[in-house]
């Protein structure tokens, strides 16, 4: 495979429902394991914190407030202590929406590493459009 040549991607889905329906379903971070199980397939909130049992361990996910603005923005820290800001945005398309997720290639990540993590990403972006467009 070819290196990638870029730190940064944008990966997007649109999705045939309204804004606000997109941004109310996934910005309840208990339907996280529902459609992002690339984070975590539970999620729990405890003393006022969210944490993940993700891949890479338990992780505390600690999320942008509630917004008119579509802002979805996670961080994400690891059980190594480092702290992964993931920028999130619904953003209305006429009477549908598109979700972009800006991943980030961490220090010392290699081509396959960052990979793997566009792959998790777009599958769960793909799981995003499925179950909100159904009516999740």
């Amino acid at each position: 495979m070819a290196p990638i040549d870029s730190d940064t991607l944008h990966l997007s889905t649109r999705i045939d429902r309204p804004v606000q329906d997109v941004y109310d379903y996934a910005s309840i971070p208990s339907h996280l394991p529902e459609w992002a199980a690339g984070l975590g397939r539970t999620v729990e909130h405890r003393d006022g914190r969210w944490f993940a049992d993700s891949p890479m361990g338990r992780v505390e996910v600690v999320f942008a407030p509630r917004n008119e603005f579509g802002v979805l923005d996670h961080d994400v820290t690891l059980p190594s202590g480092e702290t992964v800001h993931n920028p999130v945005r619904v953003i209305a398309d006429g009477a549908g929406c598109e979700v972009v997720f800006t991943l980030r290639r961490r220090p010392g990540m290699s081509d396959e590493e960052f990979r793997r993590d566009a792959d998790t990403v777009t599958a769960d972006l793909a799981t995003l459009k499925e179950l909100v467009e159904r009516g999740a």
